[in-house]
């Protein structure tokens, strides 16, 4: 069974498939409509990017152990990505919402040729911590499922 062969990479795609199916329903519950690009997208609660990394690094632990090199390594990816994810993109996303506002008022009356920025690129702390609970929660079950 690949699943066991592999418990790291099912980890990594639990988490993945997981949190951004997640944000379907969330989104729904917080405004009321269904905004499907999320599953395909970046940005939204939970950050996918933040659940994939965390499952990885705890499923490294939990089936090789945490006194390994990998699993070091894998915390300083994780702290990596997490920030980039919650700082960075946000950031990017912040200027890139500021910037679109500017060309709407230059413009104005007149419509644009040349799509928006993205603005949907980073996460809020609260979606980070929620993709690093999605992360550890699909990990763990992992854990518990399949044969060590």
């Amino acid at each position: 069974m690949i699943f066991a062969r592999y418990p790291e990479l099912t980890a990594l795609f639990a988490a993945f498939i997981a949190a951004s199916l997640l944000k379907l329903p969330i989104y729904y519950l917080l405004n009321r409509k269904w905004n499907w690009a999320l599953v395909f997208g970046t940005g939204g609660m939970p950050s996918s990017h933040a659940a994939l990394i965390t499952s990885t690094t705890l499923a490294i632990g939990l089936f090789h152990g945490f006194d390994q090199p990998t699993f070091a390594l894998a915390v300083a990816v994780t702290m990596i990505v997490v920030y980039d994810a919650a700082g960075v993109r946000r950031q990017a996303g912040i200027h890139a919402e500021r910037i679109n506002m500017i060309i709407q008022e230059i413009f104005a009356g007149r419509p644009l040729q040349e799509s928006d920025l993205k603005v949907m690129l980073g996460h809020t702390p609260v979606e980070v911590a929620g993709g690093v609970l999605t992360g550890l929660a699909c990990a763990l079950l992992l854990y518990l499922v399949l044969p060590k």
